[in-house]
């Protein structure tokens, strides 16, 4: 069994490269939760779950209120308790909670392969001060085996980032626009903030179905598909402190420069990375419009060139993890 976390189109990038190497050692049923993902996983899904993640809102942060909305208990605590969690000979989860929960209560193994592992070593950056997203990370999924990924192997059980096949294989070039996708943020914001500055801009929105152009900004619904064709041929990339499109666009060689989501520690702690690398960081709204000033001014551009190993690293995980009996 290997379980996804559909928040976002990160986790199931990654599964579409997972999934192959998964396949090699035996059947896989993929789980999916959550509803915010555009991305089509590329593989059938055996249980497709509500999950529980967070919302978007408007102005660069986590809607609280609908969060809580959205969010469906007694559904969630059902799902844990009806997952055959046991009828699998190993199971795997992307910080995906009802898997984890059924198997900590259910007293089946699992594994954690996820970005978010990697901040269960004090080596990785983290944000500084006070936040109640560390302890909600903490308690969201039970852990005892992980294997983490991030911009930099900060621990033994650490890896670097998972490079989509379609970026991989190709050879960048450099267009005449920029690229966008800050989900967080609408499209009236992004209009106001982008129309300051003489570039193109083309903008990746989770709220349109159909292309918009306004003066100097596109628009476009968004799709996998879509966004790697762009990727390879912008000028740079302003995104959020995710963890995929930033590796990309590093890996790309493209210029970058990220807005990390208010109330979200994992993009913060992401920032916190990405910020000692060198990468201009947008921490508050106030600070959007100089910065991004000062990041189109600027040539610095930061390349990496990370290795293939991802089939490295799922053989050493059957080899390590594939045969564990006891929790």
């Amino acid at each position: 069994m290997y379980a996804i976390q559909g928040t976002g189109n990160g986790h199931v990038s990654r599964a579409r490269e997972i999934i192959p190497y998964l396949k090699t050692y035996g059947e896989v049923d993929v789980v999916l939760s959550g509803t915010d993902s555009e991305v089509d996983i590329g593989h059938p899904i055996k249980f497709r779950l509500h999950g529980l993640g967070f919302k978007f809102g408007k102005k660069g942060g986590v809607d609280i209120l609908k969060t809580i909305r959205h969010a469906k208990i007694f559904q969630f605590i059902r799902d844990i308790k009806n997952l055959p969690v046991h009828d699998y000979d190993m199971v795997i989860h992307d910080i995906e909670p009802v898997t984890s929960w059924a198997c900590w209560f259910k007293n089946k193994p699992f594994l954690e392969l996820s970005h978010q592992a990697s901040f269960y070593s004090p080596n990785t950056p983290v944000a500084p001060g006070i936040h109640y997203g560390k302890y909600l990370m903490k308690f969201y999924v039970p852990k005892k085996h992980y294997v983490g990924f991030h911009f930099k192997a900060y621990d033994h059980f650490i890896t670097t980032p998972v490079i989509r096949s379609e970026i991989r294989k190709q050879k960048p070039v450099e267009g005449d626009f920029y690229l966008v996708y800050l989900p967080a943020y609408s499209n009236a914001f992004l209009a106001d903030i982008l129309g300051r500055f003489d570039e193109k801009w083309i903008v990746f929105s989770k709220t349109i179905d159909n292309s918009v152009t306004a003066e100097n900004i596109e628009f476009h619904a968004v799709s996998a598909e879509g966004f790697s064709e762009k990727l390879l041929h912008c000028k740079g990339l302003l995104t959020g402190a995710g963890f995929e499109s930033p590796a990309e666009a590093i890996f790309l060689g493209k210029k970058l420069m990220c807005i990390p989501m208010h109330n979200q520690y994992e993009q913060k702690c992401n920032a916190q990375a990405l910020e000692e690398m060198g990468i201009p960081i947008a921490h508050k709204n106030s600070e959007i419009i100089p910065k991004i000033e000062k990041w189109l001014e600027s040539e610095h551009v930061l390349q990496i060139n990370f290795p293939d190993n991802l089939e490295q690293t799922i053989a050493q995980i059957m080899t390590t993890y594939g045969h564990i009996q006891e929790d």
